[in-house]
């Protein structure tokens, strides 16, 4: 069987999207014929702002993405902190940069997710999925969202815990909290779940 190739695009300034990246990759790779690749979003924030905003390193094993580079994969997941309740300006500029493959609908067709980190409940773990599907649609891209699907944790009230039907989610709070077991089993999951959909959708399609 052919292998479906998943894109895994994220960015992250304080390393909570990072930690919910990697597990999404775990998740996607656990699948039969799925080759998932982990990617960063180029910086645009200068590095005198970076040092006082405490940025962490940005690691050296995962390479920044050209927007070009997204027509290689069968899908994508997008990851992303939350800035006013929509994704943080560096993505917002990356797809700004993607007019060409807009232009050619080069994506359309192919599944898409989002998974994010928001400060607290207040911070966008609905409307900052929301206003990233606009991308998506623009695009033609299909948007996977993971539903209920998650099971009875989706519903756990005795604990914090970031995601939505829309993605999985973290909380960071002021910048101090890390991703819960539970939030990191939900990427995990999410992961895995996409790229069961993606795989289905790239057997099926007649493009």
């Amino acid at each position: 069987m052919a292998v479906t190739k998943i894109y895994i695009v994220y960015y992250s300034l304080h390393g909570h999207v990072e930690t919910m990246a990697r597990e999404v990759l775990r998740g996607a790779n656990s699948v039969p014929d799925v080759e998932a690749t982990l990617w960063q979003v180029p910086e645009t924030l200068p590095e005198k702002i970076l040092e006082k905003v405490k940025a962490v390193p940005r690691p050296d094993d995962v390479a920044d993405i050209r927007p070009e580079q997204l027509a290689e994969a069968d899908g994508f997941m997008f990851g992303f902190p939350s800035r006013f309740g929509v994704m943080a300006s560096q993505v917002m500029t990356f797809f700004d940069n993607t007019s060409d493959l807009w232009t050619t609908q080069a994506l359309a067709g192919k599944p898409a997710g989002i998974f994010w980190s928001t400060g607290f409940h207040g911070g966008g773990q609905e409307l900052t999925a929301l206003t990233a599907v606009t991308k998506l649609a623009h695009h033609g891209m299909i948007f996977v969202p993971v539903g209920y699907t998650f099971g009875k944790s989706m519903y756990e009230m005795g604990e914090v815990k970031g995601g939505s039907p829309y993605g999985s989610g973290t909380y960071a709070a002021d910048g101090s909290r890390e991703p819960t077991e539970l939030e990191i089993q939900q990427a995990n999951y999410h992961g895995k779940y996409f790229a069961g959909i993606a795989k289905k959708l790239k057997k099926h399609s007649t493009v």
